[in-house]
């Protein structure tokens, strides 16, 4: 069987045969309606996090999982447990994930998988959402349950979530909801869920206290680990210009006159971002700004409105940087740095997608200076042990500069040197030098 060339599926989503295995859906033991389903949005090959989870998976281990966004880390939970609902109606998925964007787009990914007639009986549990009309669904018994750990509590005081029937937990970017405070949301939950039962735990990158994480709530987990960990893809190409903080807008305008396609800029605050808009507006360039202040209505028409391409910038902060999947976003523009360098991998994760290029252009000033320093010790190591470029030393330099005048002027205290001898000239006795 060849593998079918790239199509465009429902909800503009957009699947590629690139760095696919060489086993095939067909060799899994899916079900014909789960296969015919999967060639339907062009799924033949499996990606290789999907090669080594989905089998694992279907026996019934626990996994932790690393691997970059857009390698098919979605499908590779979602496309087993569905295949165990089928197997067993006693089955019961609950996945937590740290946003709600993230939480619609799972819900959108899991709908490709079933035909058109087909009923699928799943909820998303997010706030900004009637909480009452959540409740009214729950009461229908879904099998798959996708929701934030927030969201997740408040149906829990309410008894409107029952969690004693859950065969299977799955943790969708575990160190972002920890970085969020979700830790004691999260135990709260997992303690009400049966001890016999199956967990799974994705993300792009694993750090230490993941690890620990892991060791609390899965039974001898497979670790998996495809690519580099914090890797940056190399369909991915990268800009970083130095410029002065009053000088930013000017650059960003700049840039966003000469780039063709999709662009997201990021900024640090939600009023930052409000602002950019709002200054880009006046000057007749179209963007839109996406934030937490939003309400989630709000913020799904946006989102739907950007994947139409009705406009080409948006504008928001790191709560678009996980679980954005708009595969024609071919700019990402950091505006501002994000305060965790994790972060930072995140951003560049939503360009490039489904095998595709991408540009991620970042300014830095130096005022965030040493925080570039952290992120790019993440992203390239190696790097970092060597000497500093060229470029970096005269930047270095030029900081240096006014920091040693500043030391001058410490130095002296009423026109005299500290801790120095004072002499006489034998010429002019009363003239003062300074040694």
């Amino acid at each position: 069987m060849k593998p079918h060339k790239e199509q465009e599926s429902v909800n503009s989503y957009k699947f590629t045969n690139s760095r696919r295995s060489l086993i095939y859906f067909s060799e899994l033991g899916l079900s014909k309606k789960l296969i015919s389903c999967l060639n339907r949005i062009n799924f033949i090959n499996l990606t290789p996090i999907q090669e080594k989870c989905i089998p694992l998976t279907l026996k019934g281990n626990d996994i932790l999982a690393s691997a970059e966004t857009g390698s098919g880390k979605t499908g590779a939970y979602m496309i087993p447990v569905i295949s165990l609902i089928e197997k067993s109606k006693k089955n019961k998925i609950i996945i937590l994930v740290p946003t709600r964007e993230l939480a619609k787009q799972i819900l959108d990914v899991a709908n490709l998988f079933f035909s058109k007639k087909e009923k699928f009986n799943s909820i998303i549990l997010i706030g900004g959402e009637s909480i009452r009309e959540q409740t009214f669904k729950l009461k229908r018994n879904p099998k798959i349950i996708i929701c934030t750990p927030g969201r997740a509590i408040d149906h829990l005081n309410r008894n409107s979530l029952d969690l004693k029937d859950v065969s299977t937990l799955i943790l969708d970017e575990t160190d972002k909801m920890l970085d969020m405070g979700f830790g004691p949301d999260i135990k709260k939950i997992i303690q009400l869920i049966p001890k016999e039962r199956q967990t799974l735990m994705f993300s792009a990158t694993i750090p230490k206290n993941i690890v620990k994480v892991a060791e609390s709530y899965l039974n001898n987990p497979k670790k998996i680990t495809i690519g580099k960990e914090n890797n940056i893809p190399k369909n991915i190409k990268q800009e970083v210009k130095k410029v002065k903080p009053n000088e930013k807008y000017d650059e960003l305008k700049k840039e966003l006159m000469s780039r063709k396609g999709s662009i997201l800029v990021f900024m640090k605050t939600k009023h930052g971002s409000d602002r950019l808009a709002k200054r880009l507006k006046d000057q007749e360039i179209i963007s839109e700004a996406i934030h937490g202040d939003l309400s989630q209505n709000k913020r799904n028409k946006i989102i739907q409105r950007f994947r139409n391409n009705k406009f080409n910038i948006l504008i928001g902060t790191d709560i678009v940087s996980r679980g954005l999947d708009i595969p024609h976003i071919q700019h990402v523009i950091n505006y501002d740095l994000p305060q965790v360098p994790e972060d930072f991998i995140h951003r560049m994760g939503r360009t490039a997608r489904a095998g595709k290029s991408g540009q991620v252009l970042t300014f830095i000033t130096h005022e965030n200076f040493k925080l570039w320093r952290e992120i790019n010790k993440l992203i390239n190591p190696k790097s970092e042990k060597k000497n500093k470029s060229d470029d970096d030393t005269e930047f270095v330099k030029k900081r240096s500069k006014k920091d040693f005048h500043k030391k001058k002027k410490r130095i002296f205290s009423n026109g005299f040197k500290k801790n120095k001898k004072i002499g006489f000239s034998s010429k002019k006795p009363k003239q003062l030098i300074i040694s």
